[in-house]
């Protein structure tokens, strides 16, 4: 119990603040779009009475002046506001009898602040647009984490921010500060959050887009989760021009925004040049997308080269950073360009964005251990730290990358087998939970491109929602809070 009120507290403030964001889409049904407008004011009611609950019963308990958060209460704090919110997100989908049922609802809700884009929903042409605003803002507000937003906004929910926001935060190095407040480090991203939100929602209207269009996949581009509002994704737009502006904002978005910021206070682009992450993910986005044209042109699935180097930019840019937007079916791709784009997903994106998977950081980290090991296989008594960027990387970091490799094998085998033995076919089960571990959203075969995750059982959607809450917390985020040693006093 002593644990859980202060985290309570905190909580009941967060889902107020969660509940003002409906305001949006009910403003929109309010302007006349063959929505009812209950639905939306239904959902901010429950949603704000629930989170003004928790704050007045535990607040008499707290007082006025909230104790600074431990890191136990931290991590438990950050795995509730990424499991508990989803439940209310989810009253519009439900109040519209839309997502098949509850389960489907919350799917669709957890898949959009997770930033993963997997979806139930089919018919998206038809879709009311506060509705289809309502699932683009919840893949915005995930893009940055609506638990940073909170300790950037409220400063005095910021109290213990630091550790909040370390647990909030993904990549392995996560003590750095970019300022000597935390409140301000927050601000200072989101700051650069919503400038890039502004430049891609007028770029997508300059390339072509309507205003709604612009505005939906403006959230899903800069949070990398994938919701578009039109079932042919953008195939529906059949626009080169479309589809260059939405790549380039891909790779924006899957650069560090901590390496933005630095990029923003010094007003050039030396931060990223200096960068290995930014220039590793640049440098291996490219090579894939030169060796899926490759192999397009080889197996002549496209009549020309410069048709295959179309395709091949859009989709690869889109699964390498987890976006998860398609502009073609890959999955009657040669089978080489498919898994290459899947498997890219996990280590592609840069730590401290949106995106999924293992994070290019840790990937260069790994791959310097390994070499450093090579070289201590033949000169044991070599000194040979891992450097990055020149600068010495401690071992303890280097441990818990390892850790963290482990634990997501473990995690990857053990959901894969979990949707076998529920009846799946191997293609759709091992890249549904890649696809969802990694946060990326379409996988191959019933979960392609051209399909949806209605097709899935209860059982298997909730190993889904478990596989995107895992990989958006970081797996140990969500797995310690499960430890009998986390309740112990």
């Amino acid at each position: 119990m002593r644990i859980l009120i202060p985290v309570l507290y905190r909580l009941g403030i967060a889902l107020a603040l969660f509940a003002v964001t409906m305001f949006v889409p009910l403003v929109i049904a309010w302007l006349g779009d063959d929505t009812e407008p209950s639905a939306y004011g239904d959902a901010f009611a429950i949603t704000f009475a629930c989170g003004a609950f928790l704050y007045v019963v535990t607040r008499a308990i707290v007082g006025r002046a909230a104790r600074e958060l431990q890191p136990r209460e931290a991590f438990l704090l950050a795995s509730l506001l990424w499991t508990v919110p989803p439940f209310f997100a989810a009253l519009p989908f439900v109040f519209h009898g839309l997502g098949g049922g509850f389960i489907g609802a919350y799917f669709e809700a957890v898949s959009g602040l997770t930033t993963t884009g997997a979806t139930v929903l089919s018919g998206l042409d038809a879709l009311p647009p506060s509705l289809l605003v309502w699932r683009a803002l919840l893949v915005w507000i995930g893009g940055m984490g609506f638990l940073v937003l909170a300790v950037a906004i409220l400063p005095w929910l910021g109290v213990g921010g630091y550790q909040v926001f370390k647990a909030a935060t993904p990549g392995p190095m996560k003590d750095a500060r970019l300022t000597p407040r935390i409140a301000e480090t927050a601000k200072g991203l989101y700051g650069v959050y919503l400038a890039l939100s502004l430049a891609c929602f007028l770029a997508l209207r300059w390339a072509g887009m309507s205003w709604l269009d612009a505005f939906c996949h403006m959230c899903s581009i800069l949070g990398l989760g994938g919701f578009s509002t039109h079932d042919a994704n953008f195939a529906y737009f059949d626009s080169l021009t479309i589809e260059i502006v939405a790549s380039f904002f891909m790779v924006v978005a899957a650069l560090n925004f901590a390496t933005h910021f630095r990029a923003w206070q010094d007003k050039r682009l030396g931060a990223h040049l200096r960068s290995p992450e930014s220039r590793w993910t640049v440098a291996v986005i490219a090579l894939a997308v030169a060796a899926v044209t490759v192999a397009l042109t080889a197996h002549h699935t496209y009549p020309d080269w410069t048709s295959a180097l179309r395709a091949a930019l859009f989709n690869t840019v889109s699964l390498a950073t987890t976006a998860g937007f398609s502009s073609a079916d890959y999955n009657a791709w040669p089978a080489f360009a498919p898994l290459l784009m899947l498997l890219l997903s996990c280590f592609a994106a840069s730590a401290g964005t949106a995106g999924g998977g293992v994070k290019m950081i840790r990937a260069l980290l790994l791959t310097k251990q390994a070499g450093r090991e090579l070289t201590r296989i033949l000169h044991p008594r070599v000194v040979n730290p891992v450097l990055l960027a020149g600068v010495h990387v401690e071992n303890k970091v280097i441990f818990s990358v390892l850790a963290f490799m482990l634990a997501y094998g473990i995690i990857f085998i053990g959901l894969t087998l979990l949707m076998l033995a529920s009846g799946l076919d191997l293609v759709t089960a091992f890249s549904a939970v890649l696809a969802c571990l990694n946060n990326l959203g379409p996988g191959l075969n019933r979960v392609g491109p051209t399909a949806t995750y209605a097709t899935l059982s209860d059982f298997q959607a909730w190993v889904c929602i478990a596989a995107m809450l895992l990989g958006r917390l970081e797996l140990f985020t969500l797995l310690v809070v499960f430890t009998p040693g986390f309740w112990r006093k």
